[in-house]
């Protein structure tokens, strides 16, 4: 508990110093504009979205109302969509195996649950190499998701793709078997990426059935724990039907295998809220809250993960939080997901804030050691925004980075404490190897420890540590985020 206080004490000195900023224009970064990409412009004065204090009651903003109505829509559309999700396995009201307690609701009471300290991290095929199992060995995971299989058109699991290949190949074998050795649980995450894809999954009851078939051989063949259901891109009259299809395949994986579960990876927009509901009544043991992408590389510059944002949008971390609790996802079956990765984009200064002058693209930081170490390097940190920033020189331009490092992903794990979210998750595991501050920092959000800000990275990084820059200091040296 005095963790936890700690935490909320933090973020209440968070939010006054955000409404400082939203009011005093000395202390406006100066990139704030008018546009919804933080463009240069006049100086935006309205205040920022913050992240909710617990025991705190606020005016629900007219940016959560609308969205709010989204969700309501979307089950209009569908009619009685969450009754026709009550299928087999929704029986289920508390996760099973996974230490968690009772779902309940984010907006049941004043103070929060005691948070889950689960930490739940995806690892997508391209990272399994020769030395992934080594550093996921090292890595204090609760849950590991082998990323990803799919379906073919006759509902088997599409064997000719990589992902299967290498999952179902001795890397994937062997991580399945070190993370047993150590007491932690495997799943496989499963996907269905485009609507057309989907609208034809969710019309077939064979289909799914042959589906569900499929993925129960794949746990017993690889005796795996769990299944990662990612369902992205769908049409809103097809929400019932994924939330029936999440409650169908937990029933055949507990029928073949007591303590197998499911969780759903949703989005962090208005549908994502809707999914997770689907999919929590539906009898869901966890829903990853993916908390990133709210920036992509057609954006103007910025944090991928903002806990709220400096250019006046509303989509942040708090602004999805909020959502989920509007449309009443359990908190204690909700994971934040978080980025091990960050966006680059070309500009013309050094400065945090320019803007770019080209398409920007995914930065992963075990790709990017060298400009980590660079000499020539200008690193800062935008507290409005919670992001690592780095400009490496790039002959007469400028490479801006925003990326998460340990510093601003101690403040989103905070936030997930302060919340009473089961835990958190990454995506994704492996892009942080060869940073152990990474691996020390999911170490100590597994332990339970304090998400405080650390006092040391206040100041310049110390040797060795090139990851938590310090404001104003210098650095020591459509697919999935980060695929090939």
């Amino acid at each position: 508990m005095v963790a936890q206080y700690l935490t909320l004490a933090h973020f209440a000195s968070v939010r006054r110093h955000r409404a400082s900023c939203a009011t005093n224009a000395a202390h406006v970064p100066p990139w704030t504009g008018s546009g919804r990409d933080g463009r240069l412009g006049a100086v935006d004065k309205r205040p920022r979205s913050t992240f909710r204090i617990p025991g705190w009651r606020r005016p629900v903003p007219a940016s959560r109302g609308r969205a709010a109505l989204a969700i309501l829509a979307i089950f209009a559309i569908v009619g009685s969509g969450v009754a026709l999700v009550l299928q087999p396995g929704a029986a289920h009201v508390g996760p099973v195996g996974l230490g968690g307690s009772p779902a309940s609701s984010a907006r049941a009471s004043i103070a929060p649950p005691l948070p889950g300290h689960e930490v739940y991290g995806f690892v997508p095929y391209w990272e399994m190499d020769d030395s992934i199992a080594e550093h996921l060995r090292a890595t204090d995971a609760t849950t590991i998701a082998l990323f990803s299989v799919t379906h073919n058109g006759k509902g088997a699991i599409a064997a000719t793709q990589k992902g299967d290949r290498t999952i179902s190949g001795p890397i994937g074998r062997q991580i399945i078997a070190d993370a047993h050795a150590l007491g932690r649980r495997v799943d496989v995450a499963w996907t269905s990426f485009g609507q057309a894809k989907n609208h034809k999954l969710f019309a077939s009851d064979a289909l799914q059935g042959k589906v569900v078939a499929s993925l129960v051989a794949l746990q017993a063949d690889l005796d795996i724990d769990g299944i990662a259901v990612d369902v992205e891109e769908i049409d809103a009259t097809d929400i019932p039907a994924y939330g029936a299809f999440v409650g169908r395949l937990r029933a055949a994986l507990v029928a073949a295998h007591p303590g197998a579960t499911v969780t759903a990876t949703t989005g962090a927009g208005p549908q994502g809220a809707a999914l997770a509901l689907a999919a929590t009544v539906a009898g869901a043991d966890r829903v990853f809250l993916m908390g990133y992408d709210y920036r992509t590389a057609s954006s103007e510059p910025g944090a991928s993960a903002p806990i709220s944002r400096g250019d006046g949008a509303e989509r942040s971390i708090a602004w999805s939080l909020d959502l989920y609790a509007a449309a009443g996802v359990p908190v204690g079956r909700t994971l934040l997901g978080l980025p091990l990765y960050g966006l680059s984009w070309p500009t013309a200064s050094a400065e945090l804030g320019s803007p770019k002058t080209g398409r920007g693209d995914i930065w992963v930081p075990r790709r990017n050691l060298a400009s980590l170490l660079n000499p020539g390097a200008q690193a800062s940190y935008d507290p409005v925004e919670d992001v690592a920033f780095l400009a490496v020189p790039d002959g007469t331009r400028w490479q801006a980075v925003y990326y998460d490092s340990p510093r601003s992903l101690r403040s989103k794990l905070g936030l997930a404490n302060a919340l009473g979210l089961a835990g958190a998750g990454f995506w994704a595991l492996g892009y942080e190897r060869g940073l152990p501050e990474y691996t020390g920092l999911i170490a100590d959000f597994r332990a339970g420890r304090s998400m405080a800000p650390d006092p040391s990275l206040a100041a310049i990084a110390p040797s060795g540590d090139p990851l938590a820059p310090a404001s104003g200091g210098t650095g020591s040296g459509g697919a999935p985020p980060g695929a090939p």
